[in-house]
């Protein structure tokens, strides 16, 4: 089985979708993908599907969705059945061997397929263990790999309720970190000028994330771009103040004083002056020796 949720979703047995167009049953598919392989309780699949409270019906109606994507695998796997069927091959590739019901819930069996989630949290590991040991490129490389398989929004397309969207807050929360690590090790590798209009993006569409604006003001800075660095704090300074009425943190502010403390000298970049490590590591400088921006 292949499953892709970080964009659109989509499940494929035997190379053809099973992913249902009808909103419900497909919401359900959804939630059995969140927990691939693992079962699912009726008491969540019904929280999903009925938040608000479930209907006298709602038994029935589960059971009509699960008989509805069991007939689509059952199509999808027609088309694999050899010519000269082997003795118990049936029994081994069934539709009801794939959704399987078990005590209390339902259980999606991947049949050890490919599951893009699971990909991108192998390949983001291999990223952090490498940031930890200090190989900016293998870490470059690997989350890079992770954030690569994401096609979209996470579950686009797809009616959420309750348990989806804690699902989708939490792949985006984890995409977040996978970037800045991804940003930090670029930043470490000094490759600033390249980021600029990635981070550029990036702050507009994430207006509060104060780790995107502090990455984006360090590459400036490298770039000599002073006065661009010191108006990124502020349009972040306005959305915080704007939408909880907060000031930046102590990290942001002590960033903000490095860039004034390097627009006041020369005005022209110091080479080799260091911005808070919280938002860069000791190996990347606020603006690398031998740069000219």
């Amino acid at each position: 089985m292949d499953v892709r949720i970080l964009g659109g979703l989509s499940v494929r047995e035997n190379g053809v979708s099973i992913t249902p167009t009808a909103a419900a049953p497909r919401q359900l598919l959804a939630l059995l993908t969140a927990s691939a392989d693992q079962v699912v309780p009726v008491t969540v699949l019904t929280e999903e599907l009925w938040p608000s409270g479930a209907p006298r019906a709602a038994r029935a109606e589960l059971q009509g969705h699960i008989a509805e994507l069991r007939s689509l695998i059952a199509s999808a796997l027609r088309g694999a059945e050899p010519a000269e069927p082997r003795p118990g091959w049936s029994d081994r590739r069934t539709a009801d061997a794939i959704l399987v019901a078990q005590p209390g819930g339902y259980r999606l069996d991947t049949g050890g397929g490919v599951h893009d989630v699971w990909q991108f949290e192998r390949a983001a590991g291999a990223g952090y263990r490498a940031m930890e040991a200090g190989d900016l490129p293998r870490a470059a490389l690997r989350l890079g790999e992770a954030l690569a398989l994401w096609r979209g929004d996470p579950y686009a397309g797809v009616a959420a309720g309750p348990r989806i969207r804690r699902e989708i807050e939490r792949l985006e929360t984890s995409r977040l970190s996978v970037l800045d690590q991804w940003i930090e090790a670029q930043l470490g590798l000094g490759r600033h000028a390249e980021l600029l209009s990635e981070l550029s993006g990036l702050v507009a569409r994430y207006r509060t994330n104060e780790p995107l604006h502090a990455h984006l003001m360090v590459a400036l800075l490298r770039c000599g771009h002073h006065e661009e660095a010191l108006a990124t704090y502020e349009r972040l300074r306005g959305a915080l103040m704007g939408e909880s009425g907060m000031e930046p943190s102590a990290r942001l502010r002590r960033l903000h004083r490095s860039v004034l403390a390097v627009r006041h000298t020369t005005g022209r970049p110091v080479y080799g002056a260091r911005v808070p490590a919280q938002y860069t590591s000791e190996r990347a400088r606020l603006v690398p020796a031998g740069s000219v921006g």
